[in-house]
């Protein structure tokens, strides 16, 4: 019986703090997945813009539908959030590599990476702050554009033959 009191309670403790961990902390691990992080990518951008006509389409009666209005406001910003947060700690942090500057082409194609990075932060922000559908389209753009920056066209071939 005392057995199954320390066993219950070790089981309590593992849950308790399964909650606590993060998926990717910045430890080198070495477990990635890139195209994986491009597809919550696109799912926040949808989640975003879901959330941004259902803002439009409640405001037409405000004081009928406050509660959901504000649950939208919330989803949208949380997504715009989330979004921000895998740019900034998985691809800025983690994923993308200083490049040296002797080194012509790879720094440029670094800045070109940092430039693209920084202007899907920039929108993503701009989305929280409005309904404006245009930064949809923007963020949808720029993810496309660093897609392509980011993975090789034999890799991004790899790719495709996989979502068939």
């Amino acid at each position: 019986m005392k057995n199954t009191g320390h066993f219950a309670g070790s089981v309590l403790t593992i849950f308790a703090l399964a909650s606590l961990i993060h998926a990717h902390c910045q430890i080198p691990c070495g477990i990635y997945d890139d195209q994986m992080r491009f597809s919550m990518l696109r799912e926040h951008i949808t989640t975003i813009e879901k959330s941004m006509n259902q803002i439009m389409e409640l405001s037409t009666d405000p004081g009928k539908n406050i509660n959901q209005l504000v649950r939208w406001v919330n989803n949208k910003d949380q997504h715009a959030n989330e979004f921000s947060e895998i740019i900034s700690y998985y691809f800025l942090a983690q994923r993308i590599k200083i490049a040296d500057p002797a080194d012509t082409q790879n720094f440029a194609d670094y800045q070109k990476k940092l430039v693209t990075l920084h202007q899907l932060v920039f929108y993503a922000m701009k989305a929280k702050q409005t309904t404006e559908l245009g930064y949809i389209k923007k963020l949808t753009e720029l993810v496309d554009t660093f897609e392509k920056m980011y993975f090789s066209p034999e890799d991004l071939e790899h790719l495709k033959e996989h979502k068939n």
